[in-house]
């Protein structure tokens, strides 16, 4: 699950990148960029996920000790922080709060 995490924040900067690269010159400067940063954090997020699992499943079947399960508590509050973060980035709202658009 390491691994699979680290391929999908190494391929979402990939796709970002190259979609970035292909649509460049069609959009402007800014709204490029925008869509470059919003693909690149959706992956991301996606890779932090896989990584969260990832140490959850190590902790829990290799290294099964009270300070390895305080070092996944801080772990997880870090990358969740940065989860939360980075959706607040992207979408500009908390994921709690109702988004403008109307489903």
């Amino acid at each position: 699950l390491e691994a699979v995490g680290v391929l999908v924040i190494v391929g979402g900067f990939v796709v970002a990148a190259g979609v970035f690269l292909i649509n460049f010159r069609g959009k402007s400067t800014h709204q490029s960029y925008l869509a470059f940063r919003r693909r690149s954090v959706r992956g991301l997020i996606l890779g932090l996920e896989f990584l969260v699992a990832a140490d959850i499943i190590k902790t829990i079947t290799v290294d099964y000790s009270l300070e390895s399960l305080l070092i996944l508590g801080v772990i997880i509050l870090i990358r969740s922080f940065l989860v939360l973060a980075l959706h607040v980035e992207l979408e500009g709202r908390l994921p709690w709060t109702k988004s403008d658009l109307v489903e």
